[in-house]
């Protein structure tokens, strides 16, 4: 069974129109939500989890609607956490403990307190005092700790030093281990979405540019450096993308259409995303 599938979702606003975005994040499996600050990834998110309509479209999670009543109760297997801590903040970590187990039937005091130890958080302090750090693990341990099947996580890890990004990277990675559970990741920190997802879905304009296998994409691509004078030399087929530079172009091109003639360069994702979202030059 797929976690989520999105049909033409479609969501129109006086100045932004998210434009018939479609995906499917199988069960068991990490997918990064990848675009510009702007490009429809918190509206998606919005319209996965029914907090606002959409103008057409279709999501399901776990198989049902999520217009269904079904689906009110699925968010108890829904871990869901924003790019902002919305905890109040005259509580402390201890508080969110009692205020947690009575919104979540399935609460887990022992793993909450065990989230809070591996993050090393003050169970004492108000959240008003912590670090954006702190109140992001604090806000990842709660998602975690009613056993969720799903976590919904919106630029969970922006704004964060490299190291407190790596440690909840690996939080993320344990909790997939289980093949029932699956992750969205919505940011536009590229690297972490090429650590650790199996998909990437990639956002710009509010239009879907791709949804695919991250390996593929991987292995689909490269870069090659050309003269002004050589670029035609390419078969036209091949180029995706291409940019001006001071003594020539490069080009975002599809591997299995070119012969080893051209020095490839190394290409990572981040590569692609920023080739696929120029224009060409």
């Amino acid at each position: 069974m797929n976690a989520i599938e999105v049909n033409g979702l479609r969501k129109i606003y006086p100045d932004f129109t998210l434009d018939n975005i479609s995906f499917t994040l199988p069960a068991g499996t990490i997918m990064g939500l990848v675009g510009e600050n702007g490009a429809g990834k918190s509206t998606t998110i919005k319209l996965i989890m029914d907090a606002i309509q959409p103008d057409s479209g279709f999501v399901s999670v776990f198989g049902k609607s999520n217009q269904t009543k079904e689906f009110t109760q699925m968010k108890q297997d829904i871990g869901v956490v924003l790019d902002e801590a919305y905890f109040p903040e005259v509580l402390s970590a201890r508080d969110l403990n009692k205020v947690m187990q009575v919104t979540y039937s399935r609460w887990d005091q022992a793993v909450y307190k065990g989230y809070i130890q591996r993050f090393h958080l003050p169970e004492e302090k108000q959240i008003k005092d912590y670090s954006r750090g702190m109140k992001m693990k604090l806000a990842i341990a709660a998602a975690l700790s009613h056993h969720p099947k799903l976590l919904i996580l919106d630029e969970a890890t922006s704004g964060l030093d490299p190291m407190v990004r790596d440690e909840i990277l690996d939080v993320f990675n344990d909790f997939t281990r289980d093949e029932t559970h699956s992750i969205l990741l919505s940011s536009h920190i590229i690297s972490d979405l090429e650590k650790i997802c199996d998909y990437i879905t990639f956002l710009h304009k509010g239009k879907l540019v791709l949804s695919e296998e991250k390996d593929v994409l991987l292995d689909s691509y490269t870069i090659v450096k050309l003269p002004y004078d050589e670029i035609q030399n390419l078969p036209e087929d091949a180029v995706v993308r291409r940019k001006k530079t001071g003594y020539g172009y490069d080009a975002l091109i599809l591997k299995d259409r070119v012969n080893g003639a051209f020095t490839q360069e190394r290409i990572t994702l981040e590569d692609i995303i920023l080739f696929l979202a120029k224009e060409d030059a």
